[in-house]
Formats: C-alpha cells, structure tokens, sequence
C-alpha cells in the first residue's frame, strides 16, 4: 500500500551528502568529500572543564528552558568581531545553523513563491525549500568572484519580487570564495532599496586565513539581512547550537515555531557553550583552528598544483573548508566518482550535489574539503585523485 505522503514528499530523494556518508564509512576510503571539522581539534578539556562546571552550578541545564541571556550576550561579542552591531534582543538561539535557515524560511515563505539563489549553493537549503516548492529565480555565480550582484539587480528592476535571497558572503559553499567590500555593500543597499530579505548564512565566517577579514552583509544593512549564525564549524558539530540575528519583534513567531519544532532540546549545550566562553579559552581555541586548517588548506593548494591534469582549475579560498575544482567541459565528476572510489579509495562531492534547477549545470566541478585531514593525508588523496582524473 502506498504510504499517505505529501506530494513534495513523495518525490524526495537521499541528497548526495547522505549517499556519501555510506561511501566513505567503507573500509580503505580517503575522504575529502563532507565539511566535516578536525576532531583531534575539538577543544575537549575545555568543553568538559564547562561541562562539570554546569551540572555542578545549574540543575535546571538538564531541565526544559528558555533561550539563554548569558549566551546570546556572548553572541552579541562575538558578531561585534565579525563587525556586526546588534544587541541581545536580536539573538534567536536555534538548534544548529540549519535548524536557523528552516525557520526563516517557514517564517517567510508562501508555497510556490519565488526565492532568488545563485546556480551553486548548499545542498541542505535546497532540502530546506522542498517542501515549498519555490520557483528558484536563479543567477549566476563564479567561483573567484561569487554571486554576480548584477544579475541580482536585473531581476529585481525587472519586477522580480522574491521572498528573499539566500546568499553566502565568506567562504561560499561549494564555491569556497568570499565577496568583495563592494559586492556585500551593493546586496545590502538592493535589499533596503527593493524591501529584500536577504539570508546570509555565515557558517564559516569566523575561520579566516588572511589578515583582514570584511564585515557580513548583515553589518552593512540591519533591517533586510537576516544572520545565520553556527558553533557547529568553530566548536563542535554535535553541540547543535546556532543562532539568527533579526529585527527584535520576529523574536516571538521565531520562538513559536522552535517550540513547536523541538521545544528548545539543546538547554545543557547552550549553557556548556556559554561556560567555555566565559572561561576565555575561544581566542586561543580559534587561533588553533585558524592555524591549523590554513596549513591544510596550503597542503591542499600544493598537491592540486602538483597532481591535477593540465586544464583543471581552482581558486585558493580567504576562509571556510573548501576548495571547488573544476575540470575541462564535458567532464562529469559523478560517473568519475564511481571510479575514484573503485580504484583509488578517494572521495570527494561532484558538482551535480550543488546544482540548482534552472541553473547551469555543475556537471564538470568537485568540491574537495581539506579541513578533517591531516597535511601528509590531503597529499595523498589529491594525488590518489589526480590519477583518477589523468585515466579520464
């Protein structure tokens, strides 16, 4: 019997991130593949030094609760070092960054009403559209320059009217590449100009490589660009922690909708999070990280520059976890993976994981991650890759 379904439902399929989780849990499987952090970087005694203190200092962690003050005045500190102003009142705690995406897009989205997003975005907000069934107002991207603001303002002057952008300004997923001063200002003014909302998800923003970062969108336009906040990239992923900066009165439907969601299950990790913090151990923790995936990501430019055929291309990424490689037109990564992971035991994402309906196809592009690596691994595996992609 076929089971009573929703009609969006009916036509879900695993994403590519799912299928690759069985893949590379095979034995003899080099990954390069999931943005997974480094585990041997989790600041554990710090994190159990916060948690003993917790359970020694607060019975009611383990109790139900509401959304934590302390914390989301340590949010409002460490915007103010992404160069954003806001205060606490503007901080909604959410159960992971993509927990923070759902909601906005519950909160603001009619079904079948337009979104505009570049052709190359993550995965998981596409899953998190589905069952709205948008029409995608697409534009174009380019992986050294990211979403063409041009195009943007084309479609929003030609009467489009979309629900809201979504939109990566540092370390874009897959794409790897971090907007310039004058792009995130010009989304900012189009979004107060055209009462656009704008979801800037800013996942890996805090993990910069270069000596001056730029500020997020939302720290050029306060009232159009709602902030996507995650511990998950910079702490640990199973904390599932994030936080939305907002105009203060979406606070309350924002508060509505999580109750009815998960009727805020991560009360002990927000005060855990919130004792590590207030033990001034973040600086130095962030130090380590930034440190150690900016040796990675220059291990992986290298092997890219020593091993891929002539004709491939790469960009070398400010900031995040990614590097997007793309090979000579007419090449598909998605039949080549078969044969990476049969040949080779490397695994990495193909662009088709990216692509967006109505976009251009992503057919030739990879998205390799160096961040759960070690140097000598990310060597090898670009170099196992490389002699997969030379036999073509």
């Amino acid at each position: 019997m076929e089971l009573p379904l929703a009609s969006w439902a009916r036509q879900l399929q695993p994403s590519a991130i799912q299928d690759m989780l069985q893949n590379i849990t095979k034995p003899g499987i080099l990954s390069l593949a999931l943005g997974l952090p480094a585990a041997e970087l989790f600041p554990t005694q710090g994190m159990a030094e916060a948690a003993a203190r917790v359970l020694a200092d607060q019975a009611s962690a383990l109790q139900y609760g509401a959304s934590l003050l302390p914390l989301r005045e340590q949010v409002v500190a460490l915007m103010a070092r992404r160069g954003v102003r806001c205060e606490p009142d503007q901080i909604f705690l959410t159960t992971g960054g993509q927990q923070g995406m759902s909601l906005l897009a519950r909160l603001m989205l009619e079904p079948g009403q337009p979104v505009m997003m570049e052709d190359r975005i993550y995965s998981g907000f596409q899953q998190v559209l589905e069952p709205f069934q948008p029409r995608r107002v697409v534009v174009r991207t380019d992986p050294r320059t990211g979403i063409d603001v041009d195009a943007v303002e084309e479609r929003l002057r030609a009467g489009e009217k979309p629900a809201f952008l979504y939109a990566m300004s540092d370390a874009h997923n897959p794409l790897g590449v971090s907007l310039a001063q004058r792009q995130r200002e010009r989304l900012a003014a189009l979004a107060r100009e055209y009462r656009m909302p704008i979801i800037e998800d800013d996942a890996y923003g805090f993990l910069q490589y270069e000596e001056q970062s730029l500020a997020p969108i939302r720290g050029h336009e306060d009232r159009w660009v709602f902030y996507v906040g995650s511990f998950s990239k910079i702490l640990a992923p199973a904390l599932r922690v994030g936080w939305l900066v907002v105009p203060r009165e979406m606070i309350p439907r924002l508060a509505t909708m999580k109750e009815s969601s998960d009727i805020d299950t991560t009360t002990f990790t927000m005060r855990m999070i919130n004792a590590f913090l207030a033990s001034g151990q973040f600086e130095t923790h962030l130090e380590r990280l930034r440190g150690a995936y900016r040796e990675r990501r220059d291990a992986m430019l290298r092997a890219l520059e020593a091993h891929m055929p002539r004709g491939t291309v790469w960009a070398r990424p400010s900031a995040g976890m990614f590097v997007w490689v793309e090979l000579p037109e007419g090449a598909d990564t998605l039949k080549l993976l078969a044969k990476s992971l049969e040949l080779e035991k490397v695994a990495y994402l193909p662009g088709q994981a990216f692509s967006v309906p109505g976009g251009r196809s992503a057919a030739n592009g990879m998205r390799l991650n160096f961040s759960n690596c070690e140097p000598a691994r990310i060597e090898e595996g670009v170099a196992r890759l490389g002699r997969v992609l030379q036999r073509g």
